[in-house]
């Protein structure tokens, strides 16, 4: 099976984490191919059978801290990409969205339809980087099969816009409040799969998150 993981942005070691998640999903036979170039990733998606959307590309139209990084990092996908993407799920392809996914492509409605939920500015927050509880909530899948509670260093993104149709798989607690953060979707033919956990490589390896990911790739490209 192959992976195309489209990543890059500010805040988070990408380079090091998207390299971790290629390896982990390799003990299960999934060759990943990495890139920061998401205009060029997804002009050639033929041969893929899963697209890993790993990165935080967005206008950054809000917050002056971000001014100094607008030049190298911000982004708008072009129709041509929205278009690739939204076809190669519908036909049958996996999307993996991870952590800050749900923050990419903020002028584009279709990746919130694609995923059940987006990050809201000025009402979406995350407690800062620290321990995080994480419960499975009994709904069963085998996306979340053997996955039993956990902690773990990481980012809990709450508060954002999610349809009312999500149901979680997972829940976080960082101290703010209980909120999903793994659930799954279905879009046309295609499988998609939410994780909102993520920020680094150590959060990545914890042995019930690598886990849920090692099956939630599966099932999105239908190895499971």
């Amino acid at each position: 099976m192959r992976n195309l993981i489209l990543t890059g942005g500010i805040g988070h070691p990408f380079a090091d984490a998207s390299a971790a998640l290629a390896d982990i999903l390799a003990a299960d036979g999934i060759v990943s191919t990495v890139t920061e170039d998401i205009e060029q990733g997804l002009a050639g998606l033929d041969g893929f059978d899963l697209v890993t959307v790993y990165a935080l590309r967005w206008r950054m139209l809000i917050g002056e801290k971000y001014a100094p990084h607008r030049e190298q990092w911000a982004f708008s996908l072009s129709d041509a990409g929205r278009q690739a993407l939204t076809r190669f799920v519908e036909a049958g392809g996996g999307l993996l969205a991870l952590h800050t996914a749900v923050i990419c492509f903020d002028d584009w409605p279709g990746w919130h339809r694609l995923l059940g939920a987006e990050w809201i500015w000025g009402r979406s927050a995350h407690p800062p980087f620290g321990p995080v509880a994480v419960d499975p909530t009994g709904k069963a899948h085998a996306v979340a099969e053997g996955v039993v509670s956990f902690e773990l260093r990481d980012e809990v993104y709450g508060n954002l816009d999610m349809d009312e149709d999500v149901e979680p798989l997972l829940t976080a607690d960082a101290g703010a409040g209980s909120w999903p953060v793994a659930w799954t979707r279905r879009a046309g033919q295609g499988r998609v799969v939410v994780d909102l956990l993520g920020h680094d490589r150590a959060s990545l390896e914890q042995p019930m998150h690598r886990r849920l990911l090692r099956q939630g790739a599966r099932w999105a490209a239908e190895a499971l």
